[in-house]
């Protein structure tokens, strides 16, 4: 029986086999590209192409993600996992917490007291050329990106409204080979590795409970994904304490 690496595999929420997901990839060409120049097409797509929004659970897969056409941490790290093996390049999924207090700004202030204190979080790691790259800088697109630049440009250190970094006018986001981070300073606790998104949601799930959980798919994300679509237009104005309450949160945690 011909040997299937666990790292390209398909699995329930890694769909790429989903007839969305194959045709994308060979409308794209992403197949014919050198594996650096793969990694790279994809992760911008997913980056920039996939805005910054909440879907209705962290476990769907790829192919809801992609028809969604947003999503946060771990639904637009399930599509880059999955359009990346779908280019025949290995991947994994490294699983953390991060503070809630990176979420606020987003969360509205209403609903903010009764979130779990620690959110499940997760960036997606890409093998190449025998190494592995950690790669979390896809989660925020651009354009949301450079409104909160323009907004807290006061600052380089801001925990709030999804990121979290100490390096706000130029945070290591771009493709180039290395490592790329946007949340990496809101991290709680870290859950390691695992091969398939399936696996880590099988042992670790948001802390919600079944009441709050009815109300976040229900009510809130709607709420949270309005917020961040008039954030991305102009249309609402930032919480500039943000930059530092936050901080204090997390270091009084």
């Amino acid at each position: 029986m011909a040997y299937e690496d666990p790292l390209l595999t398909a699995t329930p929420i890694l769909d790429f086999g989903a007839a969305s997901i194959a045709q994308l990839i060979d409308g794209r060409g992403w197949a014919n590209l050198s594996d650096t120049d793969k990694i790279g097409a994809v992760y911008d797509f997913v980056r920039n192409e996939i805005a910054f929004g909440y879907n209705r659970a962290d476990d769907i897969p790829a192919s809801e993600v992609l028809s969604d056409g947003y999503g946060q941490c771990n639904t637009k790290g399930t599509l880059l996992m999955a359009l990346l093996r779908g280019v025949g390049i290995k991947c994994r999924i490294h699983g953390f917490t991060i503070h809630k207090g990176l979420q606020r700004g987003v969360v509205p202030e209403l609903v903010y007291p009764i979130a779990p204190e620690e959110i499940l979080h997760s960036w997606i790691e890409v093998e190449l050329d025998g190494r592995w790259i950690n790669l979390e800088g896809f989660i925020l697109d651009s354009a949301f990106l450079k409104v909160l630049q323009s907004s807290f440009a006061n600052t380089e250190s801001l925990c709030g409204y999804g990121a979290g970094t100490d390096c706000l006018s130029a945070p290591p986001i771009e493709w180039n080979g290395q490592d790329t981070y946007i949340q990496k300073t809101g991290i709680v606790q870290d859950f390691g590795t695992y091969d398939t998104p399936d696996a880590f949601y099988a042992e670790h799930q948001q802390q919600f409970g079944r009441l709050r959980g009815w109300f976040y798919r229900s009510i809130i994300r709607y709420w949270m994904n309005a917020r961040v679509r008039a954030f991305r237009a102009g249309r609402l104005k930032p919480d500039v304490s943000v930059a530092h309450s936050h901080e204090d949160e997390i270091h009084a945690a």
